[in-house]
């Protein structure tokens, strides 16, 4: 979604790293209650996940906005080192906070 985004769209990294982050997050919540953490707490995980979820995309715009525009990086660079980031806080987050 990012490259097709940046690519295509002509959206900003920073946003449409956003989007994708935000995007992804929906899908996410369901295969994690059921799959990942096979949760029973019900659906009240889910505004945890989401703001664990939004503060994730807020990072990861961060991350991508400094990367290109403070440092001049090609925008896939401080991507995927933004993915990594949030990839690991946001699973010990939900495992630990979220699902719990």
């Amino acid at each position: 979604m990012l490259v097709v985004l940046v690519e295509l769209a002509d959206v900003g990294a920073g946003l449409a790293a956003a989007t994708g982050a935000t995007c992804g997050s929906l899908a996410a919540y369901a295969g994690n209650r059921r799959f990942t953490f096979a949760s029973d707490v019900g659906h009240r995980a889910l505004p945890r996940f989401l703001l664990v979820a939004a503060l994730g995309a807020i990072t990861s715009a961060a991350l991508v906005f400094a990367g290109t525009e403070w440092f001049g990086l090609h925008y896939l660079l401080p991507q995927v080192a933004a993915t990594v980031l949030v990839l690991f806080a946001g699973f010990t987050v939900n495992r630990r906070w979220t699902f719990a």
